[in-house]
């Protein structure tokens, strides 16, 4: 093969579409992928193929392209073309004619809510690992047909399937490379349920399903969604599929679909394993708000090429963490006893370590990359000190405003505004601009303790709500006697 050196401007490049055909190979954990691109007018340019090495969510280099083998690539069906990699996750290739067709494998065995896993009973295909695009061209449409094996007949995806919807051919069709790269897709003869709920369709498709009707997850989950929508006042969906996998550990957002791993198994050996369980269901569903929608300026439209910084992830996930606790209280799941012990135990976690002193809540969002499965001493986790924040910022705000405001209202103008009316994330400075618009003025203190090391002075911030803290055992509980103004803002934040 030649090295090309020359690479295709995307504006001279006749339009065309884009028609992937993907086949499985249950028992040596095989996809076969051929992808055909069509083109209006002849063409003799380079096309360079890119696929990410990364998902987003999942914030560390996945390098996707290691599980790739026996790329070639054709015009018309049949003449071998030149082509050679450019980078770790580029494919130079020099087109000729209207048709270029390219075939490669993807080894697909990996035990990963971000990689893909064909076995001899289904297959979760997770797109940012199969699927190429047009570089500098993330924007186009693209139809995916799935051929699965003879005897299975369900795709589970939160992607709408087009034409017949029959047998064992599925297709899809995604207006551009980021809708595909937020679609996973379950494929087998896995347990499926479907329902409307407030004139939306859901569908929950589960391996396996051990206990799951019995267990009453439909209902509650029903509650938590009803919760989320009065919550925010306008859902961004019109279906949403959850997908959960067997035993294992591990979630991934979409923007209308959510996939996990569980623990096998339904069969919850106490209440309370249970409502970890829907509280990590509850985590997953609140981010198609809080980061799909209500996002961080850096997270879209995604580089996937490169590692993508941001200095507020804590909002991201930290502030739903808080709200996977929130929303089941406000769903009438939980009391406001279940938020104590929740926070609780994030404080403990962060107090109890070395980390805090080193690290701070910012810097654990921007060094996310280098620290995704790192739990050493020297650093923190947004997980546990972002939940604590959200606690803290629905206080203050409550405070500032005499109840007439909370963290919820936050969440709505952020939403509203840069999601719904600007179509876009927000910044550093235009999140904490609109904090301060909630307030009434600057949040300084929380932000003193977003930017910096500081101790927390746990006792001025809790004490409006009729909360303290035991910093022998860093747990929080509720004050005997309190006043009104104090009863009235617990009330806001516990239910009580």
């Amino acid at each position: 093969m030649a090295t090309i050196c020359v690479a295709f401007n995307l504006y001279s490049l006749p339009r065309y579409s884009m028609a992937y055909d993907i086949r499985l190979d249950t028992q040596n954990h095989y996809l076969y992928v051929n992808l055909n691109i069509s083109f209006e007018q002849p063409t003799t340019d380079i096309i360079t193929l890119e696929m990410p090495v990364w998902a987003p969510g999942y914030y560390m280099i996945m390098d996707f392209p290691k599980h790739l083998s026996d790329f070639s690539a054709t015009a018309d069906g049949s003449t071998p073309l030149q082509w050679t990699k450019t980078s770790k996750n580029q494919w130079a290739i020099t087109a000729q004619g209207r048709q270029l067709q390219v075939s490669y494998r993807i080894y697909a065995n990996e035990h990963s809510v971000a990689e893909s896993n064909v076995g001899e009973q289904s297959a979760f295909i997770a797109p940012n690992g199969v699927f190429m695009y047009v570089k500098d061209d993330k924007m186009h449409s693209v139809t995916t047909t799935y051929h699965m094996p003879a005897g299975w007949s369900k795709a589970s995806t939160g992607l709408k399937p087009v034409g017949q919807n029959e047998g064992s051919e599925r297709t899809f069709v995604a207006p551009d490379f980021d809708t595909l790269f937020d679609s996973p897709l379950l494929l087998g003869n896995h347990f499926t349920t479907h329902f409307t709920h407030e004139g939306h369709d859901y569908e929950f498709a589960i391996v396996p399903p051990e206990g799951f009707e019995a267990s009453g997850i439909t209902d509650d989950f029903k509650r938590m969604v009803s919760a989320t929508t009065r919550l925010i006042g306008h859902v961004p969906y019109d279906n949403y599929c959850v997908i959960h996998l067997g035993a294992g550990g591990g979630g991934l957002e979409h923007l209308n679909s959510q996939a996990c791993f569980t623990s096998g198994t339904y069969r919850f050996p106490s209440r309370d394993e249970y409502l970890r369980h829907l509280a990590f269901v509850t985590h997953e569903y609140f981010h198609l708000y809080n980061v799909k929608s209500i996002r961080p300026f850096e997270l879209g439209p995604f580089d996937y090429s490169r590692e993508c910084y941001t200095p507020l992830l804590w909002v991201s996930e930290g502030f739903t963490c808080y709200y996977e606790c929130r929303l089941l209280m406000q769903a009438g799941i939980v009391d406001g006893n279940y938020l104590l012990r929740d926070i609780s135990s994030a404080i403990r976690t962060i107090e109890e370590g070395e980390g805090h002193h080193h690290m701070s809540l910012r810097q654990s969002s921007y060094d996310i990359w280098l620290n995704f499965f790192n739990h050493s001493e020297n650093v923190i986790s947004y997980y546990d000190k972002g939940p604590i924040l959200g606690l803290l910022f629905d206080i203050e705000l409550r405070r500032l405003t005499d109840c007439q405001r909370g963290l919820d209202d936050l969440m709505r103008l952020l939403y509203n505004r840069y999601y719904l009316e600007l179509r876009r994330g927000f910044t550093e400075s235009e999140f904490w601009q609109s904090a301060a618009e909630i307030a009434g003025s600057e949040l300084t203190t929380l932000r003193r303790y977003v930017d910096t090391t500081d101790d927390i002075d746990y006792e001025s911030l809790l004490t409006p709500a009729g909360l303290a803290i035991d910093r022998d055992t860093w747990s929080l509980y509720k004050i005997n006697k309190v006043s009104k103004a104090q009863e009235k803002l617990r009330k806001a934040i516990i239910g009580e």
